[in-house]
């Protein structure tokens, strides 16, 4: 009888730790409709705050002035750092203080929250984002 039911809470417990598992990276994911709006484009040049080189999406912040005058950070929504590293980035291709223009998409809840789908650098050069709105243009 001990043995059967240790058995059951064995199978029970990694039956938890397994759906535990498969439920986090699910959780953390979202699909692009679920949280941009494409009818919404947006362009936003400014300064480069922050690189969070993380799953499931790289992001920038970006200190942009609004219309009067004032710095707003925004949250620049990138692909995953794969996607990022097989289209030519790096951990290292924007740093903090530099220029860039983002084109994207505006986050549906109106929050400073944008999905790129091109980053134009400092330099001049246009990379595609990574965005996981589709759109997959490079110059």
């Amino acid at each position: 009888m001990r043995k059967t039911l240790r058995k059951r809470y064995s199978f029970l417990f990694a039956a938890a730790l397994g759906f535990a598992t498969v439920a986090v990276p699910a959780d953390a994911h979202h699909s692009f409709a679920a949280q941009f709006d494409r009818a919404k484009p947006i362009t936003l040049s400014g300064s480069v705050t922050k690189l969070d080189w993380i799953n499931p999406h790289a992001r920038i912040f970006v200190d942009v002035k609004d219309a009067g005058g004032k710095l707003v950070n925004w949250e620049i929504e990138l692909g995953a750092p794969a996607m990022l590293l097989r289209s030519g980035w790096t951990r290292n291709a924007i740093k903090v203080g530099e220029t860039v223009t983002v084109n994207g998409s505006l986050a549906k809840d109106g929050s400073n929250l944008a999905n790129a789908s091109s980053v134009t650098l400092a330099d001049g050069r246009r990379v595609f984002a990574g965005s996981s709105g589709g759109d997959s243009q490079t110059k």
